[in-house]
């Protein structure tokens, strides 16, 4: 609604200005733009000057002081997988506005590359996802900036802010390389760049602020008088429920849907946001705040012969150390900071030889096979309490592929949960979400969440447009969401799914629900794939290239295909036989086929969630 659509000024205008006034104000800056309305904001305050006895000169026409409105704005382009790269990009969006200074947002994908050559400030949140790869909705940013065709960047001032996890060796990996990268095509720093850890809040906040420091000195007009921005139409209310303030959600159902025998648990979760007035859309994420199992709270306490009733401060806060180590710190994802310190301590020339350039495979091995306890067993260090706590890395929420459409379940969301428990190096090891998920009783326990919107996985606009789902094991959870969602509305587009596991007999995870869809023509064709019923394994991919013909006429015919899984196998496999099945089928070059999947990308029909 514009500001004079509704007939009458705002409350708080009126209360200035009167009823008429107000109303005649809004009728005339309707329409102006962001520099135009700095512009007014400072002939205001001039005006407010001479009414207090000041000799202000009357201002210029916009046009005849070209200082008066900045050449062009601040442009800000992120990539994220999870969701807080565009939580920080638009934070720092906010903060420029609010100072009344033009400024654009894009998501990596929908960035005009074309537009780079013209940039004069152009500041870039980006994250890097496992070993070194940028967010799927960054590729071909990414992949221009550092290509042949990128253009000579001289009259740029660029920022870079990373995201990672130290887990992994190559952390901010794609932060690092676009910053190098920037400045090899001549462009000048804004402010130096900066790496997130998982927790990227404390880093994350300083920069943002010097980043908007800077950008205002290079935006504002050269000598337009200062005037605060007041805003004529009212702000968007923010949800009661968030990351910050998450809902605590009773939990209705807690049931396990893998069979006696099977290899995994795997858990269907629904949970309750009644009262809680979150939404959410196929596609999105239920964030999960978790606590540490009881028993590797235990297990440290023993292992370090510390007392857990010991009381520790960190960040203004005084808690127990138990307390610390069960709902504050991440206890299970080893990360290269705490390695250092805990090399350190123990005076281990083994743990410092892997923190070497040359050791970078051995420290690769040690990160994806141990947790932190391994760690604190196989090298013993003096850890004292508040040392310890300072080192731990925050408790970070774990993001799980709602599995339910909101239109069919109404104030609930279910999850798909596959617990991780495993015998590691002769003692038993947990996931933290997936161990606190799996032991709340239904009835009596609550899981505290919040809802993480997933833009870059959504479902076509156009019902009549046909859906490929591809989701081995937990990865089809999203996919449970999608077809009840396109019941629900009425879509007339063909849905099919590609669904894999181990066994048959103990892991076809919704069977029934599948057999139903099917008898009732919302999902009308499943592909299967079970990898350990015979000798030769059988993987979804294979299923893709078994029905290439008629999975290239689907896409080529306008479908939309998804991907849901894992990263670091499923996803690069898929990927390949989709390759295969463009070159074959489509009569292309491997290098065309690859630029043809690109293109569905592009035109937001192949989308991935991979983790």
């Amino acid at each position: 609604m514009s500001p004079s659509s509704s007939g009458t000024a705002p409350r708080f205008i009126t209360s200035l200005l009167g009823e008429e006034k107000g109303t005649r104000l809004l009728e005339l800056v309707e329409g102006l733009d962001a520099a135009s309305l700095h512009w007014l904001s400072g002939y205001a305050a001039g005006l407010a000057a001479r009414s207090a006895g000041a000799t202000v000169a009357a201002p210029a026409p916009v046009s005849a002081t070209p200082e008066a409105a900045p050449a062009s704005p601040l442009t800000i382009v992120y990539g994220t997988q999870t969701g807080n790269s565009r939580l920080l990009a638009e934070r720092l969006k906010r903060q420029v506005e609010s100072a009344g200074l033009p400024t654009r947002l894009f998501r990596a994908s929908d960035y005009p590359v074309r537009e780079l050559a013209k940039e004069r400030l152009l500041v870039v949140v980006i994250s890097t996802q496992g070993d070194g790869d940028p967010p799927d909705d960054s590729r071909g940013f990414v992949e221009h900036v550092l290509g042949k065709r990128a253009p000579k960047l001289e009259g740029l001032r660029f920022a870079v802010l990373g995201l990672g996890d130290t887990s992994y060796p190559k952390f901010c990996e794609v932060g690092r390389v676009l910053d190098a990268r920037f400045a090899e095509l001549g462009a000048t720093r804004l402010v130096e760049r900066a790496d997130c850890d998982v927790d990227f809040e404390p880093v994350a906040a300083g920069w943002l602020d010097q980043a908007f420091a800077r950008a205002k000195e290079a935006l504002a007009p050269k000598d337009a008088p200062i005037a605060a921005v007041l805003p004529l139409r009212g702000t968007a209310t923010t949800p009661a429920h968030g990351k910050e303030a998450p809902f605590a959600a009773e939990v209705l159902v807690n049931q396990r849907i893998t069979g006696r025998g099977a290899l995994k648990d795997v858990r269907h979760l629904e949970l309750s946001l009644e009262g809680s007035g979150l939404e959410y859309q196929p596609g999105d994420a239920l964030g999960v705040w978790p606590h540490n199992p009881p028993e590797l709270v235990d297990a440290f306490l023993s292992e370090l012969k510390l007392d857990g009733g010991s009381a520790v401060t960190r960040d203004g806060r005084t808690l127990p150390l138990a307390k610390w180590l069960s709902d504050e710190l991440e206890l299970t994802k080893l990360n290269r900071p705490f390695l250092e310190r805990h090399a350190a301590l123990a005076g281990s020339d083994t743990l410092k030889a892997l923190l070497k350039p040359e050791g970078a495979e051995g420290l690769r091995a040690l990160l994806a096979s141990h947790q932190v306890i391994d760690l604190v067993r196989e090298h013993r260090a003096p850890w004292g309490a508040a040392e310890l706590v300072q080192a731990l890395r925050r408790l970070s929420p774990r993001l799980y592929s709602i599995a339910s459409s909101q239109k069919r379940v109404g104030a609930e969301a279910h999850l798909t949960v596959s617990v991780v428990d495993y015998t590691a190096f002769g003692t038993r090891h947990f996931g933290t979400a997936s161990y606190h998920l799996s032991t709340r009783a239904a009835g009596t326990d609550k899981v505290r969440v919040f809802i993480e919107p997933n833009e870059r996985f959504r479902l076509p606009e156009d019902g009549d447009k046909d859906v490929l789902m591809i989701g081995p094991g937990t990865g089809v959870a999203p996919f449970r969401a999608f077809v009840q969602e396109r019941a629900e509305v009425g879509a007339r587009g063909r849905n099919w799914l590609f669904f894999g596991e181990q066994h048959f007999r103990t892991q076809f995870l919704y069977q029934v629900e599948w057999q139903e869809a099917l008898k009732k023509k919302t999902l009308h064709k499943l592909s299967l794939a079970f990898s350990r019923d015979r000798a030769e394994k059988v993987y979804v991919q294979h299923r893709l290239r078994e029905s290439g013909r008629e999975v290239y006429e689907w896409l080529e015919g306008g479908a939309s295909l998804y991907v849901c899984g894992d990263a670091q196998r499923m996803a690069p496999d898929v990927h390949a036989a989709l390759v295969d099945i463009v070159s074959t089928h489509g009569g292309r070059s491997r290098e065309d086929a690859e630029a043809w999947l690109q293109g569905l990308r592009d035109q937001k029909r192949y989308l991935r969630d991979v983790y």
